[in-house]
């Protein structure tokens, strides 16, 4: 749950930095199997599951809404 400079967690970087293909599935997966928060934000109060509604990266979202992202 490190915050970088950008304020971005990992989590954070694997939907902002991401397509939302298999490969960016997967690390979400990764990172919500090793418990990153997905309650921590961006400089602007968005969440990585709001983040991921904003892309339309559909798998993504269900993998963070099955983890409790709210």
């Amino acid at each position: 749950d490190h915050v970088n400079n950008l304020h971005w967690t990992a989590l954070i970087e694997a939907v902002v930095l991401g397509d939302g293909g298999p490969r960016h599935q997967a690390t979400v997966k990764a990172l919500l199997d090793a418990g990153a928060s997905t309650r921590l934000t961006d400089r602007s109060g968005a969440t990585p599951l709001a983040l991921a509604r904003q892309r339309g990266y559909t798998a993504i979202v269900d993998s963070l809404l099955a983890a409790g992202a709210r």
